[in-house]
């Protein structure tokens, strides 16, 4: 699919790498200044650079999504780099080891829900904030399969992936009438670091996952970054508070 983004300004939370980085990548080739935010700093530069000797407009930025600070400041660079901010995907996140709900620490589940669902707000926050005082935007939430459905094991990341959505749903009827809008992608199973990781911990755990995938395959980062591309596009401009999946089916099972 082909999308132009020429003359707009977005923004990639996690686009140092997986999606994040899939997302800006053909957000800059679609002719968008893009900032590559992370809380890789070195490895947001290493993506900024390489789009600019491209021949793309391209800003790094290190931030920590659930630091307040961080986050304001992201936004706030953005504007001052390029002028305004037309489309942000909130992608940033982490998984967790699977365990039973009993027996999670809530430390872990603290840390899970404060990048995955905390981490998310602040940025919607603060880009919602931008794109009011413009009277326009766009702004994919990335969710997850684990929006829709529960997986043993996988508590506090599904209560932050269903959280993702309610948060979507509520913003997205919020700014409507303020030609803002708010949706949200759910990535099934997807080859990204991230899933590299399960596998390499939990091989058993993501044999029985990838065995109720119809497609019979991981996705690929690309193929999440072109949803989102339309989402944040003009062919989408009558779809609010949408979570689409892009999961090679897992959940219309």
């Amino acid at each position: 699919m082909s999308h132009d983004f020429t003359n707009k300004v977005t923004l990639v939370t996690g686009a140092a790498s997986g999606m994040g980085l899939a997302a800006v990548t053909a957000f800059a080739k679609a002719g968008a200044a893009v900032t590559v935010a992370d809380i890789n700093g070195e490895g947001a530069q290493q993506v900024a650079d390489d789009l600019n000797k491209q021949g793309y407009q391209a800003l790094a930025i290190q931030c920590d999504v659930t630091d307040e600070a961080s986050v304001k400041a992201m936004v706030e660079q953005t504007v001052a780099a390029f002028g305004s901010l037309d489309a942000a995907f909130n992608n940033a996140g982490v998984q967790s080891m699977a365990t039973e709900t009993a027996d999670l620490e809530m430390q872990e589940f603290d840390r899970v829900l404060d990048i995955n669902l905390k981490g998310l707000w602040l940025c919607m926050k603060y880009e919602l904030m931008q794109m009011r005082k413009q009277g326009s935007g766009a702004i994919v939430n990335c969710s997850s399969l684990g929006g829709f459905v529960g997986v043993p094991g996988r508590g506090a990341y599904h209560a932050a992936k269903h959280g993702v959505l309610g948060l979507t749903k509520t913003a997205a009827l919020e700014y409507a009438e303020q030609g803002i809008r708010i949706n949200a992608v759910c990535p099934g199973i997807i080859d990204t670091p991230m899933v590299a990781g399960m596998k390499n911990m939990e091989q058993e755990a993501m044999d029985i996952l990838m065995a109720q995938v119809p497609a019979r395959r991981l996705g690929s980062a690309e193929e999440v970054a072109d949803p989102v591309l339309w989402l944040c596009g003009p062919g989408s401009t009558f779809v609010m508070g949408h979570g689409l999946a892009v999961d090679g089916g897992y959940t219309v099972r």
